[in-house]
């Protein structure tokens, strides 16, 4: 294990707030709770077009999954509705906490990238409105890199080459239990935020990391090897 571990984040829920979305859900189908089901099957759906064998990219698959629940209740959606949740898709707000504790882990010679299974087109418009994007000295796409989505083993390979590190170097923070089971199963470490309606599950991978924010992983990052001298520039 090295002093220091590259830090590589996942953008969607773990940095930024999928709460933002709740408007367009409240609207079209007069129930917000829609937007976690909707999240979640598009998660579902990008795993299973890639264990088929199919890329699609990200936020085409969120607009299929938009219309295929929206049939189940007899809504049709226009395309007014589809551009909304894109626009607001792509300007999430950072959680509060945030903004300060990337710069802290920063500040404390903690290389940061972000993983993400949405374009690189979509990745820069979020992280610029969200006002982060220039903490981060490389942001990844599956789209450029294995075209097959997390957590397929293939991406966080192609992450690890990219970045000629060894994967146990490497600590992927995400608040989702697939992606943290991807990365440790690929041999990263890897950090589990407890964002709402996110639990550790007890079976399979572990994080190395555990905490409810991303103040609480910054300060174990930290803790543990901010103190070992400047980081590599």
């Amino acid at each position: 294990m090295s002093e220091r571990p590259i830090v590589v984040f996942d953008v969607n829920e773990t940095l930024l707030d999928l709460d933002a979305l709740l408007p367009a859900f409240e609207r079209i189908f007069n129930d917000p709770a829609t937007m976690r089901l909707w999240f979640a099957d598009l998660v579902t759906y990008s795993e299973a077009l890639t264990l088929s064998g199919v890329y699609v990219p990200f936020t085409d698959i969120g607009g299929a999954v938009l219309r295929m629940l929206a049939a189940t209740r007899g809504i049709t959606i226009s395309d007014a509705d589809s551009a909304e949740l894109a626009e607001r898709f792509a300007g999430m707000p950072p959680h509060p906490e945030v903004p300060a504790a990337l710069r802290r882990l920063r500040d404390h010679g903690f290389r940061l990238f972000t993983l993400t299974n949405n374009t690189p087109e979509v990745s820069e418009r979020q992280l610029e409105r969200a006002g982060v994007i220039d903490l981060f000295e490389r942001r990844f796409s599956v789209e450029e890199t294995a075209r097959r989505h997390k957590p397929a083993p293939e991406v966080y390979r192609s992450v690890a080459t990219a970045l000629e590190a060894d994967p146990g170097d490497i600590c992927l923070v995400a608040c989702h239990v697939w992606d943290t089971i991807g990365a440790v199963a690929a041999g990263w470490q890897a950090a589990l935020v407890l964002r709402e309606g996110n639990a550790p599950l007890d079976v399979g991978p572990q994080p190395t990391y555990v905490g409810q924010n991303l103040d609480a992983i910054a300060d174990r990052l930290i803790e543990r090897y901010g103190d070992r001298g400047p980081g590599p520039v």
